[in-house]
């Protein structure tokens, strides 16, 4: 049985690398990466950190392409993909444009689709964009769906869909494997901290965040950066060049703020687990902050990882200058530890999970 994972973003690879790994274990199927190159840049490293290659790699990215102009390639690449190579079962993954594409690829083939990391929903079309489209439309044309909380197994099931499993994220099982792998292997990271100071860990990216919200992010920054004399701000700066332009210019050559490039999967890890607190806008590191103990400030309006916020783990501030202020502040005041929080995305067990699933509704008796 030959089971195609569309991989196109870091998100995607960190938490399908776990079920390719599972899935090879089982007699009789055959999982191939299918890697679309949305994200060149900030695959590299994934696939040694996870002992995974590519088996197909489809280079659809071009520089300052929009997003109808990737939408288009992608789906012309995959269309090809899946005509010479017949994949019985197609695995996407959350709701990137390499996910939504890769599932209408195989829909438009009749080829069955697994939605991994199903059913999140912020129930506003525009936030995030594209995303909350493409997880919406996924789960039109899904087989089937494996949900990450009861959230959203309810949700999906409420939409109507059948054929609904609850699993929990593969995330967590991604974040053991690799803390197993750094205390064999420690990773050097690029930036040290004093003994007997903190670290707050910022990453900042998202298309709604552009502009003048990433401005009063920075400003925020500074505030925080200024009131608190034993807490450091350690920024991977984001490849896109409307980012990297703001950050560099709002927050550079400023003690105790260490922008860096963006960190490999083993070196975030390790930053996670050195650091008192968490700000970001990224849906990924709010599922990983509860595995660290980390307070989480969120830079969004809207999650579809409401589960963080309603247990005290993360808080909604947007990019509300003082909002940011205060959620830090209360933050920075609280560091629980792993084990006081009960984390709401999973036991690390997910990926065992969907491949018993998988097994159980696609392979032979």
């Amino acid at each position: 049985m030959k089971i195609d994972l569309i991989i196109g973003t870091r998100p995607e690879a960190i938490k399908l690398a776990p079920v390719y790994r599972r899935l090879k274990t089982y007699p009789g199927m055959e999982p191939r990466i299918v890697f679309t190159g949305q994200h060149d840049e900030l695959m590299k490293g994934i696939p040694s950190a996870f002992d995974i290659s590519p088996d197909f790699q489809l280079e659809v990215m071009r520089k300052g392409q929009s997003l109808a102009a990737l939408t288009g390639r992608l789906l012309t690449a995959l269309d090809q993909h899946n005509q010479d190579n017949k994949p019985d079962l197609v695995l996407v993954q959350g709701d990137t444009t390499s996910a939504f594409v890769g599932g209408l690829a195989a829909y438009y083939h009749k080829i069955p689709v697994g939605h991994v990391e199903a059913g999140l929903r912020t129930e506003d079309i525009y936030a995030p964009f594209p995303e909350e489209f493409n997880r919406r439309g996924i789960g039109q044309l899904a087989t089937v769906h494996f949900a990450p909380t009861p959230r959203a197994f309810q949700l999906l099931k409420q939409e109507g869909h059948e054929e609904v499993h609850l699993t929990g994220n593969t995330v967590v099982d991604a974040i053991q494997f690799m803390r197993e792998k750094i205390l064999d292997s420690p990773v050097d990271l690029p930036f040290s901290i004093p003994p007997g100071q903190k670290m707050a860990l910022v990453t900042v990216h998202r298309r709604e965040n552009h502009g003048e919200g990433l401005k009063s992010i920075c400003k925020a920054l500074q505030t925080i950066n200024a009131t608190h004399s034993d807490l450091h701000l350690v920024l991977p700066v984001h490849l896109n060049p409307e980012v990297r332009e703001v950050i560099h210019q709002e927050l550079g050559n400023r003690e105790r703020i260490h922008l860096i490039e963006a960190l490999s999967y083993p070196e975030m890890v390790a930053a996670l687990d050195q650091a008192h607190l968490l700000i970001t806008d990224s849906g990924g590191l709010q599922e990983e902050a509860p595995a660290f103990g980390l307070p989480t400030v969120v830079l969004r309006e809207k999650s579809e990882r409401m589960e963080a916020v309603e247990q005290g783990i993360a808080t909604l501030v947007g990019n509300d200058e003082e909002k940011i202020i205060q959620a830090v502040d209360q933050a920075y005041r609280r560091n629980a530890s792993a084990s006081e929080m009960v984390n709401p995305f999973g036991d690390g067990l997910a990926s065992m999970r969907i491949a018993d699933i998988i097994a159980h509704l696609f392979m032979p008796a």
